[in-house]
């Protein structure tokens, strides 16, 4: 009798063996995924391994002496360059007939610390017609400042904070006298209210002349390429030694911006000009004791110069013979022209200013004068107008 085989497994066989199945079928398709690698202990590993590509690494950075000394003159400096706010009270009417007074921005610009007792140095374009100032240090902190004197024709303003003297870093002033063409240098500010910003350049020329706010003219002014913008003005200008050799102060472009042609009032007429600031307010310009005719009346007498009108009486002028202008029967006469002051040509009153604002009360000086067509030169020293 044939007998059909029988299958004796239980339920519980038949699920196990579908699981050994299952996980047969899944380290299978493991293994054919990664491209036929055994898999030891659930890792897969291979034969034929491929070994890890090193990319050459550079070297570390090491800066040029050149950059470390622009970056220490940085980090030595800025912390002494200010912010200064000019704010100015506007008047409103409103609706019942009255007004109102408003204070607000007018400008601003930057400026230095010059000592340890608070004392700011900016342009005097930065501060103009403000009702109330603020000078903000790089970190932030403000202080309001009080306006101590201004010498417009120079374009010098000096401000007063009350900092404690640990927070003030002065500036170290250098002299401008011995600058050259194509010197570095560096110019700290806060252009377009880019607070604390370095610019680099040369020294592009020297001895140029530049128009104060007055309309003087401002003699001996640094002309640069290291960037300078609205907002620059009041910053100090430096040398390779970060010391100040200007401030600087205006620029040269069409469009209002930086062009590649900025102006730095020298240093040497700061140190001039700060000081007497400090000590009274204001300052005192040399002079010879004698007034001057206007352009007008000296050119519309055929004549080149600065025409004296009147001599100061006991004056240096008045020692030195010299003369101004007189009456007679026919009109007004001529007295002396000045034609050259220590062998520097003088053409109107704007260059007999500008000289003598590069020089001090006590300076003896040589004058060359013309009277009548016939020279002569006269040595005299200078005195301080105000002292008359």
């Amino acid at each position: 009798m044939n007998r059909q085989p029988t299958n004796n497994r239980s339920p519980a066989v038949t699920i196990l063996l579908l699981a050994v199945c299952t996980l047969l079928a899944v380290r299978l398709f493991n293994f054919a995924q990664k491209g036929g690698q055994p898999i030891a202990n659930g890792v897969a590993t291979s034969t034929n391994a491929v070994s890890k590509v090193s990319l050459p690494q550079p070297p570390p950075f090491t800066p040029t002496p050149e950059e470390r000394s622009v970056t220490a003159i940085y980090s030595r400096v800025s912390p002494s360059v200010v912010a200064v706010a000019n704010k100015a009270l506007i008047r409103r009417g409103n609706w019942f007939g009255g007004f109102q007074v408003y204070e607000v921005p007018q400008g601003a610009g930057s400026g230095f610390v010059w000592d340890k007792k608070g004392h700011i140095v900016s342009n005097y374009h930065v501060v103009h017609e403000a009702s109330s100032l603020t000078v903000t240090f790089p970190d932030g902190t403000s202080f309001d400042a009080a306006l101590v004197g201004i010498a417009p024709d120079q374009d010098i303003a000096l401000l007063k904070i009350d900092a404690p003297p640990e927070r003030l870093h002065p500036v170290r002033a250098a002299s401008s006298r011995d600058l050259q063409v194509g010197q570095t240098v560096l110019a700290i500010g806060n252009p377009f209210g880019l607070d604390t910003t370095l610019t680099v350049g040369i020294v592009s020329a020297l001895g140029r002349t530049i128009t104060a706010m007055t309309g003087r003219r401002i003699a001996e002014v640094i002309q640069t390429d290291a960037a300078i913008n609205p907002g620059n003005s009041g910053g100090p200008l430096l040398n390779s030694n970060g010391d100040l050799i200007g401030i600087t102060t205006a620029i040269l472009s069409p469009s209002g911006a930086y062009a590649g042609i900025g102006f730095a009032v020298p240093a040497d007429t700061v140190a001039r000009i700060v000081p007497q600031l400090i000590d009274k307010g204001s300052i005192t310009r040399a002079g010879l004791g004698v007034q001057l005719l206007p352009d007008h009346i000296t050119r519309r007498a055929g004549l080149h110069g600065a025409a004296v009108y009147a001599v100061l009486p006991h004056s240096p002028a008045a020692k030195a013979g010299l003369q101004g202008i007189s009456q007679s029967l026919h009109g007004m006469i001529l007295g002396d022209v000045i034609t050259a002051i220590n062998d520097v040509a003088i053409k109107d009153v704007e260059d007999y200013n500008t000289i003598l604002d590069t020089l001090q009360p006590a300076d003896s000086v040589t004058v060359t004068l013309s009277r009548n067509g016939q020279l002569r030169t006269v040595s005299l020293q200078l005195i301080a107008i105000d002292s008359i």
